[in-house]
């Protein structure tokens, strides 16, 4: 475990900024080290509108994660999330010079490289590109090239694209805290890394993450992501929706939410009463449990008509056997995967980080701590391939005797001898007799 990297995942959320500190263990699942939470003051739906409250954020939760970690902290794999996210489908090709060599992993990250200069509309930049099969010589449906031989290869990418200032802006506050941005890592991908299993991913499944800001989907099946997307309605709408409807602080509409909220009012009782305190001085509030079911499911019901539109228009609606995954802080809610099911007809579960993670830390096996765990994961992952892209023994250099062996094989093992003995010979002044 020693000789394994330390990671950590930094989660600029709407809500909160969580810092996680992994490093794999010898059974191949994450020891959790040490996390660090805060309340986000500078990030609106998913994307920073005050860098200096968000620096202060994150210095702080990096303090906290170091303290209980016990390791300083340098290098930070970074979620990005928001609104402007998009995806598109493009096909990347090149021409290979040789049908004898085999297709290596440089082969593929030269298509990868090539998608990267893909013209995209002004002031996106490509996040993301990741392959889902690949075309070989007109063969298609290939997933694994890596050792086969042909001169056309083609690949089905999947590209992310972002603002180019949202993503500047997020490196800018991970550089004016102190920290390095290992890389940008789209939210959702990071999340589904966290909660879904191969045998969900190849069956087909969506993964639905709300958050606090946004509600993040990314749709797989056989294997490969065929569908991102962000949707700008997170758990903070139906706060406001209770506040609002309440007519309360959003302090206690966030607390109602948490505590007595639920997405199906017809599961609620209707004499239930709930007392909020007045303010100065004033009449307690009493608020109806069913009213605030109310609430709560008319926005969660938008929603997840969004999350069907998303669903209809990747193409993959009839193939989805696995159904879907809600995970994040708003997963929490009670009754929502009721809801989800009611309203899509798909099998719905909850989705929790703990299948990855070792013993201890019980606190970071809530849904709402799927992204950053995500996060750790796909930075340990990154690390192992550059790991195994070093050459595990550089050839040795040579010494000008060696070369010349190299050159000329008269040069043999009795021609070292003799002229290591010369050597030997002048720097003791001729004392040794038995060359």
């Amino acid at each position: 475990m020693d000789n394994n990297p330390i990671i950590v995942g930094l989660d600029i959320g709407t809500t909160k900024i969580c810092v996680i500190v992994g490093q794999k263990n010898a059974n191949g699942k994450i020891e959790i080290l040490g996390m660090g939470k805060t309340e986000s003051l500078g990030v609106m739906r998913g994307v920073v509108a005050n860098i200096e409250k968000t620096v202060n954020s994150i210095k702080e939760a990096v303090k906290i994660a170091e303290a209980k970690s016990n390791a300083e902290i340098g290098l930070v794999y970074v979620g990005i999330a928001g609104q402007h996210i998009k995806s598109i489908q493009h096909r990347g090709m090149i021409t290979r010079s040789s049908l004898n060599d085999e297709i290596s992993n440089e082969d593929i990250e030269a298509i990868i490289k090539d998608m990267h200069r893909l013209a995209v509309p002004p002031g996106q930049a490509i996040i993301h590109v990741i392959p889902q099969e690949y075309i070989i010589d007109n063969e298609q449906g290939i997933k694994e090239p890596v050792g086969m031989s042909g001169i056309r290869l083609e690949a089905n990418c999947h590209i992310i694209t972002g603002l180019i200032t949202a993503a500047n802006n997020i490196n800018k506050c991970v550089d004016k805290a102190g920290l390095e941005a290992a890389n940008l890592i789209l939210e959702p991908l990071a999340s589904a890394e966290a909660v879904l299993s191969e045998e969900e991913k190849e069956a087909g499944v969506v993964l639905v993450d709300i958050g606090g800001g946004t509600t993040d989907i990314a749709i797989f099946q056989d294997g490969i992501i065929r569908h991102t997307a962000v949707i700008p309605f997170g758990g903070n709408v139906i706060t406001d929706d209770i506040k609002e409807g309440c007519s309360i602080i959003r302090s206690q509409a966030e607390l109602l939410k948490v505590k007595f909220g639920s997405a199906l009012a017809k599961q609620t009782k209707s004499n239930e009463i709930v007392s909020i305190p007045g303010l100065r001085g004033r009449e307690p509030k009493e608020i109806s449990v069913r009213s605030l079911a109310e609430i709560i499911q008319a926005r969660m019901e938008e929603i997840i008509e969004c999350v069907a539109y998303e669903i209809k228009s990747s193409g993959f609606e009839k193939k989805l056997i696995a159904g879907i995954v809600v995970t994040g802080g708003g997963s929490q809610l009670k009754n929502i995967a009721q809801l989800i099911e009611f309203h899509t007809g798909m099998d719905t579960r909850i989705g929790y980080p703990n299948e990855h993670l070792a013993k201890g830390y019980d606190e970071i096996k809530s849904p709402m701590y799927a992204t950053a765990v995500g996060l750790v994961l796909k930075g340990i992952a990154e690390q192992e391939k550059i790991q195994s892209k070093e050459p595990a023994q550089q050839e040795p250099q040579q010494t000008p005797v060696e070369e010349q062996k190299k050159k000329d094989p008269a040069h043999g093992s009795w021609f070292n001898f003799v002229l290591q003995k010369g050597k030997d010979l002048i720097n003791d002044g001729g004392q040794d007799r038995n060359i």
